[in-house]
């Protein structure tokens, strides 16, 4: 039950009390949506569906390119989950594009292509839903910033600027 004292102003509402004067009456109705139910409502209407990455359910897709790196992914994806990140490992059962494709209508804000190359190497190669592929990243760095991404409640627009290991600069 909640009182309402917007609407009987938005209505031009009015009685006329004991003493003969107009008064505005006060609303009392049942709200069959609580305030949290509406904003998430309001929320995922105005942004059709494209969470924020510190908010969507799954903030990483990780595509596997053939069976032999599944294995891979899933340590992966204990390692961002350990985080706190939520990571998921596609089946792999599609081909690729169609991977990428179920990812992107899933509004999933990063997802990782992994192949045997990015297995060897430790890294995976990356594409944001917003800016399209961003290149190959090493998994500690990539993880750290999503991390932080999500820790700052910032969006992912400024991904390709991961920070390199100290001893790559020098």
């Amino acid at each position: 039950v909640q009182c309402d004292f917007n609407l009987p102003e938005r209505f031009d509402l009015e009685y006329v009390s004991a003493e003969g004067t107009k008064e505005r009456p006060i609303m009392v109705h049942r709200a069959i949506f609580g305030s949290l139910e509406r904003f998430f409502g309001i929320l995922i209407e105005n942004c059709a569906g494209e969470l924020p990455f510190w908010l969507t359910p799954t903030q990483m897709k990780l595509l596997p390119v053939t069976d032999s790196v599944q294995d891979y992914c899933k340590e992966v994806a204990a390692k961002a989950n350990k985080m706190g990140l939520r990571v998921e490992v596609d089946r792999g059962n599609e081909r690729l594009a169609k991977q990428i494709r179920n990812a992107e209508q899933g509004r999933i804000p990063v997802m990782a292509v992994v192949g045997v190359k990015e297995m060897e190497q430790g890294t995976l190669a990356v594409r944001s839903r917003k800016e399209g592929d961003l290149g190959s990243f090493d998994v500690d760095d990539l993880l750290a910033e999503l991390k932080r991404c999500d820790d700052v409640a910032e969006e992912m627009t400024k991904m390709g600027e991961v920070p390199k290991k100290e001893e790559e600069e020098n």
